[in-house]
């Protein structure tokens, strides 16, 4: 059973898309509706939503960044845009960020519950099967043609070595054209289950494999790319961006390192039922900054040592440390208590503030929203947002009972668009509407 949000500004389009939905025969759970992004974007915390429907148009917070916003917030989020825009523009940022579709209203009814049913068809949840099971079952799913030798080669000699006497010939052989690169580098770690099985050589080559084809299914089309395999069982890719790319700042390009490589890793750990560790690098102009991008990679990945329960790592998290030594325990505790300490801060000024967003609360603490969030709830118990929320409604409380001020003005002054949204999360926290609180 799955859960669908259906986000429009016009009532009229949520309620008729809700009742063709309701009366399709799909195999839907709940169905939730919101009229803007930012109400969409607390379902998306508060509730377990499997599928977005969205606008594109909808005031300050368009359907292109909630998009976004989802997709740092729960990467498994699929989504399917409708809009009045046939703009190249709005699709292709749309399929950039994943989208399954993109639909021009006015809607033929047929053609928009085919999508829904082939999105929800392709959302089946892997079970947990035996070690030979396992093996078998990548065996049957992944039929991708072998990378090509040659290229492979050329990409990771240039990773190792970039500004070597042969990089005007690996270049062209390895398709790149930047000048704007990142890497993230992929480590499949043996499944819990099968913790103490001896995997053959030939198994960790069939995961190594299977790893590259759920990369490529991800980032083709959406990324300029090259995913290839590195030594030790590892994928490595390289992202680029041409000056033209580079210099959009519609979405900010550290957020959009953090959502592949958190996708990357809800994709692998769904479809191959395999943890995995990703590292991912900052970003640099010049193929001769390849091998030090590729080392960062490789440092982001060992930071899963001290960090366990985490499995994506940025390598601009860790770079605060002084390259001169190793950081101590101790100055590891102090450093992460500032980060908790400077985002709690700022929540408790901003909470109020609508459209808040856990990546403009990163940006505070100068860390990516992957790690906060990690850190965050380690150090406090509390997921961030619900922190927000817990603060949201404490005040509200207190202003429902200490003041006269109508349900409009508190949900106004809490962070809430719409007071009848406010009611529902209201009821959700304590139980009982503002109304009959105030009773």
């Amino acid at each position: 059973m799955y859960n669908i949000l259906l986000v429009d500004d016009e009532p009229l389009i949520c309620q008729g898309l809700s009742q063709l939905l309701a009366s399709s025969g799909l195999n839907i759970d709940q169905l939730f509706i919101a009229h803007s992004s930012y109400e969409a974007m607390d379902y998306i915390r508060m509730e377990e939503v499997d599928l977005l429907i969205t606008d594109i148009q909808m005031g300050e917070m368009s359907g292109i960044e909630l998009m976004h916003q989802a997709k740092m917030a729960k990467p498994s989020v699929q989504s399917i845009v409708v809009s009045a825009y046939e703009t190249f523009q709005y699709a292709q940022l749309a399929m950039r960020l994943g989208a399954k579709d993109y639909l021009i209203k006015p809607l033929n009814s047929s053609h928009f519950l085919d999508t829904v049913r082939n999105v929800l068809l392709k959302m089946d949840k892997a079970a947990a099967v035996t070690h030979d099971e396992f093996i078998a079952e990548l065996s049957d799913r992944f039929r991708m043609e072998e990378p090509d030798r040659t290229k492979t080669e050329a990409l990771n000699r240039l990773l190792a070595d970039p500004a070597g006497a042969s990089v005007e010939r690996l270049v062209p052989m390895a398709s790149l054209q930047g000048p704007y690169f990142a890497v993230l580098k992929i480590k499949p770690v043996v499944p819990p289950s099968q913790e103490g099985t001896r995997f053959l050589e030939k198994d960790l080559a069939l995961l190594q494999y299977a790893v590259l084809n759920v990369a490529c299914e991800l980032l083709d089309g959406q990324w300029n790319h090259a995913a290839f395999y590195s030594p030790d069982h590892e994928i490595s890719i390289i992202l680029q961006w041409n000056d033209e790319a580079y210099g959009d700042k519609s979405i900010n390009k550290i957020n959009q390192l953090d959502m592949i490589g958190r996708s990357l890793h809800a994709n692998v750990r769904k479809y191959l039922s395999l943890p995995c560790v990703v590292g991912i690098s900052q970003i640099m102009k010049g193929i001769e900054f390849l091998g030090a991008l590729n080392e960062q990679a490789r440092k982001a990945i060992r930071f899963h040592r001290e960090h366990q329960d985490h499995y994506v790592f940025y390598y601009g998290d860790f770079s605060w440390n002084p390259a001169s030594h190793e950081a101590t325990e101790e100055e590891m505790v102090v450093h992460h208590n500032q980060i908790v300490d400077t985002a709690k801060q700022y929540i408790h000024r901003h909470f109020g503030q609508k459209g808040l967003t856990l990546q403009e609360v990163a940006q505070q603490s100068h860390v990516s929203p992957n790690y906060l969030s990690y850190l965050f709830k380690k150090k406090t118990g509390y997921n961030l947002w619900d922190y927000v929320v817990k603060l949201r409604m404490e005040e509200s409380r207190r202003l429902i009972t200490s003041t006269d001020m109508r349900r409009y003005e508190i949900a106004d002054k809490v962070g809430y668009e719409s007071p009848e949204h406010f009611s529902k999360i209201f009821k959700k926290y304590y139980g009982v509407s503002p109304s009959e609180l105030k009773k």
